[in-house]
C-alpha cells in the first residue's frame, strides 16, 4: 500500500510539474512570437520542423498537427539533415528548430549551413542565451526550470513545454488562415471524426428503402408496409403525392392495439403520429445522430420542401462510426 502511495504521490508531483512549466509559457509571449507567426503566414514555401533526440518526437508532432490544421509542414532530423537531407530544404521554406538546450553538436552544425542557404529560422527553446537561440531569426521561448525527472535529467516538463508552445503555434496559424470546419473535413476524410465534418443525410439515406402509405391505407396495408421494408416505420404521404402528412412506427402499432378493441375499418390516418420529426438531405449525418439520441428514436424521415424523399436509421450512422 506504501509502494502505491509513493507512486500515486510521484505521478502527481510529475503532472503538476509539468501543468505549472506549460502554464508560465503564457508569460513568456511576446512580440517575437507574433513576428513568427507573421512570418509563417508570408511564407511561399513550406514550414520544416526539425531537432534531435526527445525534441525530434515533438518536432513530428508538431508537423502533423500544421498539416493537418492548413500549414503545409514538414520534418527533418538535424542529425540526417547534415548527412544529406539538407536538401529537402527549398529557398522559400521557413525552418524551426527545436532544442531544449539548443546547443547540441548537431544544431551547432545545422544552423550555419541554414543561415547560408537563406533560410529563416525559428528557434524554440528552452536556453534564450543558447547558440541556437543566438543565430535564429525568432525566438520562441519555451524556458523550464528543472524536469518532471527526479534527476533532472530524462527530457519531461521541456518537451511538454516544447509541445504545448508549439500547439500554440500552430493554432494562431489556423485562426489566421481562417481554416474552418470544412477546410478541416477535406484534410481530415477519414474515421468518425472527418464523418462528422462530412458525411451527409444525402450520402446515406438513398441506401434504405423508402416505406410509404397514403392516408387511407388499411392496417394490413400499413403491416405489409413496414414489415417488408424493415425500417420499423412507415411515411404518411397524401394520395398521389409525395407530401408528407404523418409517420406510423412499430410504437404507433402496438399503441392502437391498446386504443382500439375492433379494428376493422382503421386507416393510416387514424394511428398515425403528425408533423414527425424529419431531416433534409444536405444536413450533417452528425445531426441526424444527435435528434435521434435527443428524441430516443431510431429512424428520420428525409424530406425536401415537406416531400418525402427518404428514411435514415440508427444502423447506417452506428455503421459509419458516428457514435
Amino acid at each position: 500500500m506504501n509502494i502505491l502511495k509513493n507512486i500515486n504521490q510521484t505521478a502527481k508531483k510529475v503532472l503538476l510539474a509539468e501543468a505549472e512549466a506549460v502554464a508560465k509559457l503564457a508569460d513568456y509571449l511576446d512580440d517575437e512570437f507574433e513576428s513568427c507567426v507573421e512570418a509563417i503566414l508570408q511564407t511561399k514555401g513550406r514550414v520544416v520542423v526539425t531537432g534531435v533526440g526527445k525534441s525530434a518526437h515533438i518536432g513530428t508532432k508538431l508537423v502533423a498537427t500544421l498539416n493537418s490544421t492548413g500549414t503545409p509542414a514538414l520534418f527533418m532530423h538535424a542529425a540526417d539533415a547534415i548527412h544529406g537531407d539538407l536538401g529537402m530544404i527549398q529557398p522559400e521554406d521557413f525552418v524551426i528548430c527545436i532544442s531544449k538546450s539548443g546547443n547540441t553538436p548537431e544544431i551547432k552544425v545545422l544552423v550555419p549551413l541554414l543561415k547560408r542557404k537563406g533560410s529563416r529560422l525559428a528557434a524554440l527553446v528552452s536556453g534564450k542565451d543558447s547558440y541556437l537561440a543566438k543565430n535564429a531569426t525568432f525566438v520562441l521561448n519555451a524556458y523550464v526550470e528543472r524536469e518532471a525527472c527526479p534527476h533532472n535529467l530524462a527530457p519531461t516538463t521541456s518537451t511538454t513545454a516544447a509541445l504545448a508552445l508549439g500547439d500554440a503555434l500552430a493554432v494562431c496559424l489556423l485562426e489566421a488562415r481562417e481554416f474552418g470546419t470544412a477546410d478541416f473535413a477535406q484534410l481530415h476524410p477519414g474515421g468518425s471524426l472527418g464523418k462528422r465534418l462530412y458525411l451527409k443525410v444525402g450520402d446515406i439515406y438513398g441506401m434504405n428503402q423508402a416505406p410509404q402509405v397514403s392516408e387511407q391505407a388499411t392496417l394490413k396495408e400499413i403491416i405489409i408496409e413496414i414489415s417488408s421494408k424493415r425500417l420499423g416505420a412507415t411515411a404518411v404521404v397524401k394520395a398521389g403525392t409525395k407530401e408528407l402528412v404523418g409517420i406510423i412506427t412499430d410504437g404507433d402499432l402496438r399503441r392502437m392495439l391498446n386504443k382500439y378493441d375492433s379494428l376493422e375499418g382503421i386507416q393510416a390516418a387514424a394511428i398515425m403520429t403528425h408533423s414527425p420529426i424529419t431531416i433534409e438531405p444536405e444536413q450533417y449525418a452528425a445531426e441526424a445522430m444527435a435528434i435521434m439520441q435527443e428524441k430516443n428514436i431510431t429512424q428520420l424521415i428525409v424530406t425536401q420542401q415537406n416531400k418525402f424523399v427518404g428514411f435514415i436509421h440508427l444502423h447506417d450512422l452506428l455503421k459509419e462510426g458516428l457514435v
